[in-house]
């Protein structure tokens, strides 16, 4: 009886294992799982709808490097570490690391057109002055304004169609630069058309939202840096989050060696004369900077790092709309700022406007007791004449000639200035 049942156990047994055998035949994600000898795979890490922002799609910047993020070829600095968790949804930027090819890494700088706070607040404002409710279809409710509808009808867009919206750059319109928005939107497919034939419904909505939050990103695409344009390279944004390269913002370098400091405002000054003085003949201004406003490549460069507060003048066709016509505001006007804020004549804007700015703000923390005297008094006395707003007969031109004249012996030439390094030594330009 023990003999029958032990073999009979054996038999079930065999039975059992050549059931395994084709089960795992039948199945190879289940075999490749059940091999000792497969590979360890890591965990993939969710991000969530509401992280990214997706959830609040199609009032949100694009989708164009969502993929990116998926696929984990866009990582924040957190997930070198061994916990690999997501940052905290409440910081407006994060530094992380993008691949192309999952070997060689750069770093970018991941950011928020503005912080999460203020835009749960604009969410809310949506649904409570458009629907009467704490909580809406944000896309549902925006459809339904009388500027959207209008956006849905136009083949081209016009300055009444951003009359009114908050961002600088759109305070005093030109035709010829709204056809340059369109022409380069980089969250859809490149048409090369001024005619808006080519954006959906939906494409229209992710336009007019982040002009109406944030023109940075739009910056950033229609003025490339490959170009010779002073601005980060724009990657792509998915949800609410912009991806552009990586910049150290300027109050980084205010206690930076004096060759250093002296070189960085050399290249602040050439940004603000260029800003003044292009090919294109826009007028570019600041409406305000702080430290954050410019940034720093690895390399030396220095760069916009943050373009939200510029506007934009055209000295070719001049302004489109007149300032009376700007007093026109509805709920786009106030997604992010005081719906009374009050807007800026484009006839009050001096060439030497952003200039003054920065001889207050920015310059005196940078060169501040950095050089010997008599030097250090030229350049305090200059930046004090500067901060009050310069002489009636001095212009932009000859106040930033003055000051490089001053800078310029005072930087070295060496490998710390990549950017401009070994052409130094063979040029007299430095």
């Amino acid at each position: 009886m023990g003999r029958w049942i032990c073999c009979l156990c054996s038999r079930v047994a065999d039975s059992l294992m050549l059931l395994l055998v084709l089960a795992l035949s039948c199945n190879p994600s289940t075999a490749a799982t059940a091999s000792p000898s497969a590979p360890h795979i890591k965990p993939s890490y969710s991000f969530g709808r509401t992280f990214l922002g997706l959830d609040k799609c199609n009032a949100c910047i694009g989708t164009s490097i969502c993929k990116k993020f998926f696929k984990e070829e866009i990582r924040f600095d957190t997930w070198l570490s061994s916990h690999l968790k997501l940052p905290p949804s409440y910081l407006l930027s994060y530094s992380g690391n993008y691949t192309d090819d999952a070997k060689s890494w750069r770093l970018v700088d991941i950011t928020r057109l503005t912080s999460k706070y203020r835009h749960d607040r604009a969410d809310k404002r949506i649904c409570t002055s458009l629907l009467k409710t704490k909580t809406c279809s944000l896309e549902r409710a925006l459809r339904r304004t009388q500027r959207f509808q209008k956006w849905l009808r136009a083949k081209r867009l016009t300055p009444d169609l951003v009359q009114g919206l908050s961002s600088p750059m759109l305070r005093c319109p030109s035709q010829r630069l709204l056809d340059r928005i369109v022409r380069r939107y980089a969250e859809v497919p490149d048409a090369g058309s001024i005619y808006m034939d080519h954006l959906t419904d939906r494409d229209k909505l992710r336009l007019l939202y982040t002009l109406s939050v944030n023109s940075h990103p739009i910056l950033l695409q229609i003025f490339p840096d490959v170009e010779g344009w002073p601005f980060p390279r724009y990657l792509g944004s998915c949800g609410r989050l912009v991806v552009s390269a990586s910049t150290r913002p300027l109050r980084d370098f205010y206690n930076a060696a004096p060759e250093v400091a002296a070189d960085l405002a050399l290249q602040l000054l050439a940004v603000l004369r260029s800003m003044g003085t292009n090919d294109l003949n826009y007028f570019f201004y600041f409406t305000h900077v702080d430290a954050g406003t410019f940034g720093v490549f690895s390399n030396g460069h220095l760069f916009i790092r943050d373009a939200s507060t510029l506007g934009i003048i055209d000295k070719e066709e001049g302004s489109q709309l007149i300032d009376g016509r700007q007093e026109y505001k509805d709920i786009f006007s106030c997604l992010t700022v005081d719906c009374q804020s009050a807007f800026v004549s484009c006839n009050s804007i001096r060439e030497k406007h952003s200039l003054v700015m920065v001889c207050r703000e920015l310059l005196p923390k940078l060169l501040k007791g950095k050089f010997l005297q008599p030097v250090q008094e030229k350049i305090d006395n200059f930046l004090q004449r500067c901060a009050n707003g310069l002489a009636d007969d001095q212009g932009m031109n000859e106040a930033v000639a003055e000051l490089a004249e001053i800078l310029k012996p005072l930087r070295s030439c060496d490998s710390r200035f990549a950017y401009r390094y070994p052409d130094c030594k063979y040029s007299d330009k430095y």
